[in-house]
């Protein structure tokens, strides 16, 4: 699954996420990922 994120993307990259788009950009994928029942691209999370 190319371009999907997981929750361990979230952890390992959580920082550069956190830095490079914020803390609501972090808690959409985190919230995404926690209670979607589809995986979601890293882009849906940020701009949606």
């Amino acid at each position: 699954m190319v371009g999907f994120i997981t929750t361990r993307h979230l952890l390992w990259n959580g920082g550069i996420i956190l830095r490079e788009f914020g803390v609501r950009a972090y808690l959409r994928c985190v919230i995404r990922c926690l209670f979607s029942s589809k995986p979601s691209t890293f882009l849906q999370c940020v701009w949606h």
